[in-house]
């Protein structure tokens, strides 16, 4: 039986044991986590036991935690195979996209009421790591940041884990390998991002949603079919 730290691509991933809090809740926090990173392959099988080990918690547990993960689209279940993890296509990013069309926005204006100077501070980094990127991986890390930290400055957890769901970086990164051939994306995405970090440190919450919609609607239209996808 495989195990996780077989999982990753880039080397041993090890999840660390969990005591305190909601058992089922933190792996379902560990297992999301290392799959929305990127750090485990689309179609690596999730084992049970071997995920109970590694968490030192019981095998329902992980159960528990997989089965919540198949319910949000990042995990597959297979009759005598056991559970998988997604592997997550075009059409799916494009419903996703779709997902954060309609909820960023009000995102984006919660946090400009409630953000503190450390949230902007972490926009800022993030802002700063992307126009520095040099590779479409790194961009795209460094994009996906700046809205994970944008969410955060609602100082509402369930926000940013919605939004931190709705990024599979694996895939992401290979759809903006290829869009990166082909536009200026980067330039674009760097900029509209200064313009929804300003929005924020001006509390103007109106402005940033209105930036917001048009910055994931450029997206939405990139991805359509009608665009060649």
């Amino acid at each position: 039986m495989s195990t996780i730290r077989q999982l990753s691509e880039d080397g041993p991933v090890t999840a660390r044991p969990l005591r305190v809090r909601s058992v089922v809740g933190l792996a379902y926090d560990e297992v999301r986590g290392m799959i929305v990173g990127g750090s485990l392959a689309p179609g690596a099988r999730l084992g049970q036991g071997d995920l109970a080990d590694q968490l030192g918690i019981s095998r329902g547990s992980v159960r528990e935690a997989l089965r919540r993960l198949a319910g949000d689209g990042l995990v597959e279940f297979e009759v005598n195979r056991g559970f998988f993890v997604a592997d997550i296509g075009l059409d799916n990013v494009r419903q996703r996209l779709e997902v954060r069309l309609v909820l960023e926005p009000e995102i984006a204006r919660l946090a400009a009421e409630r953000r503190g100077n450390d949230d902007l501070a972490a926009m800022r980094a993030a802002i700063a790591s992307e126009r520095a990127a040099r590779s479409s991986d790194s961009a795209h890390d460094a994009s996906r940041a700046f809205h994970v930290a944008l969410a955060a400055a609602t100082h509402n957890d369930a926000f940013t884990k919605l939004l931190e769901s709705l990024w599979i970086a694996d895939v992401g990164r290979r759809l903006l390998a290829q869009r990166r051939r082909t536009s200026s994306w980067q330039d674009d995405d760097v900029a509209e991002h200064e313009q929804i970090a300003a929005a924020l440190e001006a509390r103007d919450g109106d402005t940033a949603a209105r930036l917001m919609r048009d910055h994931v609607a450029s997206a939405v239209r990139h991805w359509s079919p009608r665009q060649g996808g």
